[in-house]
C-alpha cells in the first residue's frame, strides 16, 4: 500500500464520483419509454465511487506505516486493460452489449489471472447475460443486445 497515492486516488475518485452525480441530474429522467431513465446509471455509478473513495480514503488513514519494499508498477496490464476498455466503447454499439461486454471481461481476467479460461469464460457470460437480462428484461431499458448483422 502506498499511502501517499492511495490518499491522493482517493480524493480525485471522491471529486469524480461527486461529479457524476451532479452530472447526471442534468440528464433527462426518461428516454424511448423506457421506465429507467439514462440518469440512473451515472448516477449508482457516482455513488458507488464515492462510497468506495471513502472507504481507500478510511484505509489510509488507518494503516500503520508504508511499507519498506516498493511495488513496480506494471504499465503492460494497464495498457493492455485500457485498450480493451477504449475498443470496448468505441465497438458497443457495432457488437452490441452482450458480446462486447463478455469480450472486455473475458480479456480484462486473462490479463489479471492467466489460464483460468472456464472460469473466466463463465463469469464473463453469466455477467454480460445477467446484467442485460435485469436491465432490459426486468426494468424495461433499452440498450443494444446482440449486433442487428447477426440476427
Amino acid at each position: 500500500m502506498n499511502k501517499v497515492f492511495d490518499r491522493y486516488a482517493s480524493i480525485v475518485f471522491l471529486l469524480l464520483g461527486i461529479g457524476f452525480m451532479w452530472q447526471s441530474t442534468a440528464i433527462s429522467s426518461s428516454a424511448y419509454g423506457s421506465t429507467v431513465g439514462p440518469n440512473i446509471a451515472p448516477f449508482g455509478l457516482g455513488a458507488i465511487l464515492v462510497l468506495l473513495s471513502l472507504r481507500l480514503f478510511y484505509e489510509v488513514l488507518k494503516s500503520k506505516g508504508q511499507s519498506s519494499k516498493e511495488e513496480k508498477l506494471d504499465y503492460k496490464r494497464f495498457l493492455i486493460i485500457f485498450a480493451a476498455a477504449f475498443l470496448y466503447a468505441f465497438f458497443l454499439e457495432t457488437i452490441g452489449y452482450i458480446i462486447g461486454t463478455f469480450l472486455f471481461l473475458l480479456v480484462s481476467f486473462q490479463v489479471l489471472e492467466r489460464g483460468k479460461w472456464l472460469k473466466s469464460i463463465l463469469i464473463s457470460g453469466l455477467f454480460a447475460v445477467g446484467v442485460y437480462v435485469i436491465f432490459v428484461v426486468i426494468l424495461e431499458g433499452s440498450m443494444p443486445g446482440f449486433p442487428s448483422w447477426l440476427s
